[in-house]
């Protein structure tokens, strides 16, 4: 047993009496809490359009034409049921902490019926006010309003940030039941026209043309859509009417104060809501705001000599908000606190956010980097850095700081610009660093999935929007913070249906990727735009995304990415009808192989069919798709072109064939011609074999010395009188007959005999075209200079072929038997054959 590699004899091995072993002794560099599998990689499977698209995140995604098993069936409509808890779940989540009193929309009863008139009709309203005005508000009581005027009842949708294509797409889902599968245009347009709802479109930011192509898309849909004066209004013969917004009278604003701090205003702060009323142009959302500086105020106010003055019991101070530690004044020496400035009041998110908690302050710091963009209450903890700070979104929707924008929160309007004067911008990129380090995890986590991440997109690609201008050439082995968020997030978005921000990912991530310096990552953006680009239908685009992202993959080597690349850009290949440069060479190899397996042409024309070429980065046979459109058939290169040049290749062989076989034939078969090359082919043999050895040419029933003499004899071929061969009456030539050879003047014969005569040799017969046989020996023609036979009987027949020679031998005249000759090539006598005979 070898000590040092026991076997299975070992100590510790069952069967040797001893216990086994927990586990084998591990190695002291080996580190336990490494991760012993690689982490699960996410992948998803859509149907786009015609395409069944898989996305994959590691070597970019893969699209194909889809299968028609993978088609998934027309989709459903959703019942009240699901439209309702789809709706449910694309509202605002409702801040944490205690309730607070929803003020009621006031003098808006007017506005309220006249648009419920109007959907009522079929008509679309564009509802037209600045921000702040309570838009919002009013639309909402209009669609519970609206509930049962439309049969497929009413959805919400919000336009922030959406263009008339997204906006299609998610009435599209809010409608149907259709998971994994976004439709092409032309289906798309095919589905909607089927839908028959109040569609309540709010913060919209377009327009003009887009408008009209998102109202006509859907004829049997009704559209209650919001708009703040900048955006661009409908054309002017569109069928949607305007309806203006305007702002509360002096009294609401009044109403609105004292609603939030749950008293009667004393006369000092009615003359100040007033001066307020008159400078905000009586926006709601001003006196919100002041609502809760008065009540801030109050709070501050709060002392043991004020609870009988205000009739505030002493229970009631527990639930009162701490005071902030820095605030700019101090609480408790002052009795009184002097009502907020005009300018304050105009302003008042700086005031307002000084005397919040400190997680209220650093959401809004965070908010500020994101571009007004609030993150879900269940992110702020690990932003923040406390763990009660979810509790901070209740406190700034209470204030006014943030309003509710489809599923999520956002700064209000003029807050942003508000905070960035009073010093919240010094750390943006601090602030976006930290926001991006988070949403990358969070975002690559197997158990988050792409619906949510899709909720947080405008917050990721706001952390891009800071992250990427600032990207530089990480040191070491450390990864670019912008290209690492949007290689993680892109995917979820691709999975999730929210493909405009799948494609601001991919775009600010190759910017990124190119900025730092990381050609692998900038490879896969580029990859992951062509096919995007692909499946919207943008042939060009794709090509050129495509053809990048192969280039520097191949730089890498990066053999599965550069496949992948290789697939898609055959497919664009195969869409558009033309070549890609350098896919003819790429498959060089297996077009020669397919061309070897090529059966010949047969003379007369028939070609045989291209043979079809099997790409070489796929099992996938790739074929060009006959063009569905003229411009698309004038496109000149591609397969059918080398298909077309390989078929006149062929044709032109098949003709050189045949005329070299004309010739050929036409030279064996003339006749006696100085130029002959035909004439200069000796008949000596290269080795001597008798007549007798039974070689090609011997007679079985010859005699043993007919070679010897070096004449030739043969058999009967005369039938006779009784017309039967082999019969007594058969004519016979006598076998001492002699003929002059053919050999050479002064040459021996191959059998060994005596020199030949000296009489002049006779020319050889000469070939046919028929094909070679093994025909009965003939004697040579009597004459030196008897025409060759030939197999086809001529006008004038050579005597030798018509009539039998005599010779004036001592033995009496000799009869020779006419012989048709069916050999061809002059190659093909074989040694030994005597003079006469030709094979």
């Amino acid at each position: 047993m070898d000590p040092i590699n026991p076997g299975p004899e070992a100590y510790g091995q069952e069967g040797d009496g001893h216990a086994p072993r927990q586990r084998p002794p591990r190695e002291s560099l080996t580190n336990d809490f490494g991760q012993s599998t690689p982490p699960l990689v996410r992948t998803a499977r859509l149907v786009s359009g015609d395409f069944l698209l898989t996305v994959n995140p590691v070597d970019g995604s893969e699209i194909e034409p889809c299968p028609p098993t993978e088609r998934p069936a027309r989709p459903q409509k959703r019942t009240a049921a699901e439209r309702a808890e789809y709706e449910r779940a694309a509202r605002p989540p409702v801040p944490p902490g205690p309730a607070r009193p929803e003020v009621p929309l006031l003098e808006r009863q007017d506005d309220r019926e006249r648009l419920v008139r109007l959907l009522a009709r079929g008509r679309s309203v564009r509802l037209t006010g600045p921000a702040g005005s309570g838009r919002t508000a009013l639309l909402d009581l209009v669609a519970d309003d609206c509930s049962d005027l439309a049969p497929d009842g009413v959805v919400r949708l919000n336009g922030f940030h959406r263009t008339p294509e997204d906006l299609l797409h998610d009435l599209f889902h809010a409608v149907y039941k259709a998971p994994a599968h976004r439709p092409g245009h032309e289906e798309l347009l095919d589905l909607v026209q089927e839908i028959g709802a109040v569609v309540v479109l709010d913060d919209i930011e377009f327009g003009g043309a887009g408008l009209d192509e998102l109202v006509d898309a859907t004829p049997e849909c009704a559209f209650l859509i919001g708009a703040t004066p900048d955006v661009p209004a409908p054309a002017a013969d569109s069928a949607v009417e305007e309806v203006f917004l305007s702002g509360l009278e002096r009294a609401g604003g009044v109403d609105i104060l004292e609603r939030a701090v749950g008293r009667v205003l004393t006369e000092e702060e009615a003359n100040w809501a007033g001066d307020l009323w008159f400078e905000s142009e009586g926006l709601p959302l001003r006196f919100v705001q002041a609502g809760a500086l008065l009540r801030q105020r109050d709070q501050l106010r709060v002392s043991t000599d004020a609870v009988d003055e205000f009739g505030v019991f002493a229970s009631d101070l527990a639930d009162l908000p701490e005071l902030p530690a820095d605030a700019s004044f101090d609480a408790e020496a002052a009795d009184e606190v002097p009502l907020p400035s005009l300018g304050e009041a105009a302003a008042p998110a700086p005031l307002l956010a000084a005397r919040l908690s400190a997680s209220a302050r650093a959401t809004l710091r965070l908010a500020v980097a994101l571009g007004g963009e609030v993150p879900h209450q269940a992110h702020l903890p690990a932003l923040v850095g406390d763990t009660h700070a979810d509790a901070a979104l209740g406190e700034l929707a209470g204030c006014g700081l943030v309003s509710p924008v489809g599923s999520r929160y956002r700064l209000a309007a003029g807050v942003l610009q508000q905070l960035e004067a009073a010093g919240y911008a010094d750390d943006i990129e601090a602030q976006a660093l930290a926001a991006g380090h988070h949403y990358t995890w969070w975002a690559g986590h197997p158990s988050v999935t792409p619906d949510r991440v899709s909720a947080e997109a405008d917050a990721i690609l706001a952390a891009l929007a800071v992250l990427v201008p600032a990207t530089v050439p990480p040191a070491g082995d450390e990864e670019s913070a912008a290209a690492g968020l949007a290689r993680t997030a892109a995917p979820a978005f691709a999975a999730g249906l929210r493909w405009s921000a799948w494609e601001r990912a991919l775009r600010a991530g190759a910017e990124a990727a190119r900025l730092s310096g990381e050609v692998g990552e900038q490879a896969y953006f580029h990859h992951e735009l062509g096919v995007l680009a692909l499946c919207a239908d943008q042939l060009d685009r794709a090509r050129a995304e495509l053809e990048a992202s192969i280039g520097l993959r191949g730089a890498l080597s990066d053999k599965r990415g550069t496949t992948a690349g290789r697939r898609a850009l055959a497919l664009v290949a195969d869409l558009s009808g033309e070549v890609i440069p350098g896919l003819a060479a790429m498959m060089g190899d297996e077009v020669s192989e397919a061309r070897q397996e090529e059966s010949t042409s047969p003379a007369g024309g028939v070609t045989t069919p291209f043979p079809a070429v099997h790409s070489p980065i796929s099992d996938t046979l790739v074929t060009r798709r006959a063009p569905e459109h003229p411009a698309a058939a004038q496109g000149g290169g591609g397969i059918m072109r080398m298909a077309r040049r390989n078929l006149v290749a062929v044709g032109a062989g098949v003709l050189l064939t045949g005329v070299l076989g004309t010739v050929v034939g036409l030279g064996m078969t003339s006749h006696d011609n100085a130029d002959n090359p035909a004439d200069n082919v000796s008949v000596n043999p290269s080795a001597g074999v008798g007549a007798g050895d039974g070689g090609l040419d011997a007679d079985p029933q010859q005699s043993p010395g007919a070679g010897d003499t070096g004449m030739t004899s043969t058999r009967p071929t005369d039938p006779g009188p009784d017309g039967t061969l082999g019969t007594s009456d058969d004519p016979t030539q006598p076998s001492d007959t002699k003929t002059p050879s053919q050999s050479p003047s002064g040459t021996k014969s191959s059998t060994g005999g005596g020199e030949t005569s000296g009489k002049p040799s006779v020319k050889p017969t000469k070939p046919s075209s028929s094909p070679p046989t093994k025909p009965p020996s003939s004697p040579p023609p009597s004459g030196p200079s008897s025409e060759p036979p030939t197999g086809t009987p001529s006008d004038s027949p050579p005597p030798s072929e018509s009539t039998p020679s005599t010779t004036d031998s001592a033995s009496g005249p000799t009869f020779a038997t006419p012989t048709f000759v069916t050999s061809s090539a002059p190659e093909a006598v074989s040694p030994g054959t005597s003079a006469g005979t030709v094979i």
